[in-house]
């Protein structure tokens, strides 16, 4: 038992710390840019984001299983999968417009772009394909739970991510930087200053989740 929370545990930390999808893997840039002006914003943009990776691949990984693997369609998992992506972001799209409205309209246009997030389609495609072997050797279940630990994970990476850059894009503005450098080139500047600083997480999170276990 303990091993097994230890196995999450390094799954869902180093997804954020070591692993994160923005930060390090450099997916779903363009939400991460746009978004991360106003912390509302930002904290919504994560928020539906976890929801999205955590529902699209619990619905993605037994697809793949036990219909396109089983029926030799693998050669389709990404059509199949955009689709589902896109069907959770137009129903989350839908909720939001008709319970928060105000969160609604400061997303704007980067909410239906969650479709196109290649976070979202990352987290589903890796999951199926990290976690494959663990079907084989330790069953279905195991493997169904590490992935959607895994989905979590990133999708709360994907949350720190935006949140601390928020902070950091708040500095820098208030500090005046020089004129050729205001708007997108300080902008990306400290997006690769902010990505420099999880480097220093790696082997980390193993190493202190085994001493504790």
């Amino acid at each position: 038992m303990s091993q097994t929370l230890a196995t999450f545990a390094t799954i869902f930390f180093s997804m954020i710390l070591v692993n994160n999808y923005v930060l390090v893997q450099f997916l779903g840039i363009c939400p991460f840019l746009g978004v991360s002006k106003k912390l509302d914003s930002s904290l919504g943009m994560g928020m539906a984001v976890i929801a999205v990776m955590f529902i699209a691949t619990a619905v993605t990984f037994p697809l793949q299983i036990f219909v396109l693997d089983a029926n030799g369609l693998g050669y389709m998992q990404t059509i199949v999968f955009i689709l589902v992506i896109a069907v959770l972001v137009q129903l989350i799209e839908i909720v939001l417009k008709r319970y928060v409205p105000a969160l609604y309209q400061s997303l704007g246009v980067y909410l239906p772009l969650i479709t196109t997030n290649c976070a979202v389609l990352g987290v589903t495609i890796l999951a199926v394909q990290d976690y494959t072997a663990v079907v084989a050797e330790s069953g279905f279940g195991l493997a169904y739970a590490e992935a959607l630990v895994c989905a979590v994970g990133a999708g709360v990476g994907f949350l720190v991510a935006m949140l601390l850059f928020c902070g950091v894009r708040q500095r820098v503005e208030q500090a005046n930087p020089p004129e050729s450098f205001k708007g997108l080139p300080i902008t990306l500047v400290s997006a690769a200053i902010t990505s420099m600083s999880f480097m220093g997480f790696g082997g980390l999170v193993e190493n202190i989740i085994s001493a504790l276990m």
